[in-house]
């Protein structure tokens, strides 16, 4: 009997309230996906850190942009 491999797309409704948020943020992170809540938190303190202080936060917008849309400026 002859084999054959076949790909096929199908459409499944899942409920993500299902899974386990450490699965989905894992899931996200091999997709190259940021998911850092951290790094966002540490970032916005940085940056408030800096305008208190009347510095340059630039770069650090910069980052935290990456960080929440995985897209560079």
């Amino acid at each position: 009997m002859a084999h054959k491999t076949i790909y096929t797309e199908v459409e499944v409704d899942v409920d993500l309230s299902e899974f386990d948020t450490a699965d989905l943020v894992e899931e996200l992170e091999t997709r190259g996906v940021a998911t850092g809540h951290g790094d966002s938190k540490d970032l916005i303190e940085q940056i408030w850190l800096k305008r208190r202080l009347g510095k340059d936060f630039t770069e650090e917008i910069d980052k935290l942009l990456y960080t929440a849309l995985g897209r560079a400026i």
